[in-house]
């Protein structure tokens, strides 16, 4: 007969590591969310003033944001969320990426 494997205790530590990886992700949909909202605000602005300036401002601090929250989740590579998210090209380009 194998050896039984020790039993794991949860301890404290567990469930804080537990709870810190829960709010990561949730945070990350947060991000997400947002992001997507301000890529959808710029993309219906088909005018090229004052208000799509701001508008690109916003769309790329919500799309640092999320970068951000995808590299605290050990997420480097932002490749597939550029193209999930179709985030364009001068919205890239003001987070210095060509």
């Amino acid at each position: 007969m194998p050896p039984r494997p020790a039993p794991h205790f949860v301890t404290g530590l567990d469930t804080l590591e537990s709870e810190l990886l829960a709010e990561k992700a949730a945070a990350l949909g947060r991000s997400a969310e947002a992001a997507k909202c301000a890529l959808t605000k710029l993309k219906t602005c088909h005018e090229r003033d004052e208000a799509r300036a701001r508008l690109l401002k916003s769309a790329a601090r919500a799309v640092h944001h999320y970068f951000i929250q995808r590299e605290l989740c050990g997420l480097r590579r932002h490749d597939d969320a550029i193209r999930n998210l179709a985030i364009p090209r001068e919205v890239l380009v003001r987070l210095g990426a060509s």
